[in-house]
Parts: structure tokens; C-alpha cells; sequence
């Protein structure tokens, strides 16, 4: 199993970039795909995740430090979770990674319970 990040860069405040995590060697639809961060000096925090009940019913959890800004995504077809980060602020600057587990179990914002972790994607937010 693979979760390949990508989509980071530098951007402006302001300004909005898309991450994309493609899962590759198993699907993830009974579980939840998500994205955490960390920056420098920080410890890696949560940031939005995605859970699919029923054939297109899916519920978003998000960080209240990126509610309103970034959205969550995922397109079942190609295995791949979007973040969709508008409004970006230079305290979004981060290393992102995307991380899933094979099944919801009522909880989404640790990061220990992720089994599967993509490489980070560097997200730079200048002022």
C-alpha cells in the first residue's frame, strides 16, 4: 500500500494551492483518508479528513484552524484524496502529509491511529 503526496509549493498569502493523495494497493472506503501537517519545531497536528458512508454520503472533519478555508475531497474512481487550501496563511506553512486507515472507529484527528502515511508535501506560505 502507497499514498503518494503531492501538490505542495510556495505560495503568496492569500493565495491557495491543491495537495492530492493517491492511494495505491488498496481502497479505502470503508475507512478515512486524511492529512495532517507539521512545521518546524511543531509537533504534526491534524488538519482535515474524509469518510465515505453509503455510496455518496461522505462527512469532512476539519481542524477549526483551517475551517472555512480548506476543503476536503475524494474521488473513489481514481483512489485519491484532494485538500483544497484557500486563503492560505503564513501559519499554514507546513510539511503535509496524507495518511488513511482501513476503518472509521469513531475517531479521525490522531495521528497514531493512521496506519498508512504518504510521504510530506512542503507547503510555503510568504507574508
Amino acid at each position: 500500500v502507497q499514498l503518494q503526496a503531492s501538490g505542495g509549493g510556495l505560495v503568496q498569502a492569500g493565495g491557495s494551492l491543491r495537495l492530492s493523495c493517491a492511494a495505491s494497493g488498496r481502497t479505502f472506503s470503508n475507512g478515512l483518508m486524511g492529512w495532517f501537517r507539521q512545521a518546524p519545531g511543531k509537533e504534526r497536528e491534524f488538519v482535515a479528513a474524509i469518510r465515505q458512508s453509503g455510496s455518496n454520503i461522505y462527512y469532512a472533519y476539519y481542524a477549526d484552524s483551517v475551517k472555512g478555508r480548506f476543503t476536503i475531497s475524494k474521488d473513489n474512481a481514481k483512489n485519491t484524496a484532494y485538500l483544497q487550501m484557500n486563503s492560505l496563511k503564513p501559519e499554514d506553512a507546513a510539511v503535509y502529509y496524507c495518511a488513511a486507515k482501513a476503518y472509521y472507529t469513531g475517531t479521525y484527528d490522531s495521528s497514531t491511529e493512521y496506519g498508512y502515511w504518504g510521504q510530506g508535501t512542503l507547503v510555503t506560505v510568504s507574508s
